[in-house]
């Protein structure tokens, strides 16, 4: 499976999430996935993403089939949701700590437990343990890797693979992520390509007005 970027994952956790937390709002609208999105609990590292972004995000995952468009005929609305338990096979456990790990980065195993509690109740850490084992020896796809563990922390934490291999140092520190910096990355990308577009179409002009000279000259 590709990779996903930042963006993709955030969406991705946020549709999983809502799925079974609020399986009753759910498909998401994208004013609603937005939100989700940006939310400042439960979001490590929180971010402002605009529906633009949010619509790109989406339209990698659908190409990826982690993710589909749903509109019905009593709603002009457009609505999304995820293929996560098709395209990966997981159960509900799995579907919920992939979740977490997608939305708040690396976790302790009891870290895991306490905030998969709304999803999916795990009896307790062992049981929990072992649906991160489970993630972690995929034959073909392994979805989650157990970290070094960092210099001060008892505990080893866990991180998803779907955006591509984890390296972190056993001795370093983990920086605390700056607030939207995501958004600001890719809205430099788009603002890049809209400036790349305008100076196209000054070029189109330009020659067309240039063309238009000739043709005056020709006709006087």
């Amino acid at each position: 499976m590709d990779t996903l970027n930042p963006v993709e994952a955030r969406v991705l956790g946020a549709l999983v999430e809502k799925d079974l937390t609020t399986p009753d709002y759910y498909p998401l609208s994208l004013n609603a996935l937005t939100n989700a999105c940006n939310q400042s609990s439960n979001r490590d590292p929180v971010v402002s993403f605009s529906e633009e972004v949010v619509v790109r995000g989406l339209d990698s995952l659908r190409e990826k089939k982690l993710a589909f468009m749903f509109q019905g005929a009593d709603s002009r609305v457009s609505r999304y949701g995820h293929r996560v338990v098709e395209s990966l096979g997981l159960d509900r456990p799995a579907v919920a700590v992939l979740c977490v790990l997608l939305l708040r980065g690396p976790q302790t195993v009891g870290e895991v437990r306490t905030r998969t509690s709304r999803m999916h109740e795990f009896q307790g850490l062992e049981e929990t343990e072992a649906c991160l084992a489970l993630l972690a020896s995929r034959p073909m796809d392994p979805l989650v890797a157990k970290l070094p563990r960092m210099a001060g922390m008892k505990e080893q934490r866990y991180a998803h693979l779907l955006s591509g291999p984890v390296s972190v140092e056993p001795s370093a520190a983990v920086p605390a992520a700056e607030p939207a910096v995501l958004t600001v990355r890719f809205e430099n990308e788009r603002l890049e390509k809209l400036e790349a577009q305008s100076q196209a179409m000054r070029a189109e002009v330009d020659d067309l007005r240039r063309q238009l000279t000739e043709l005056r000259k020709i006709l006087e």
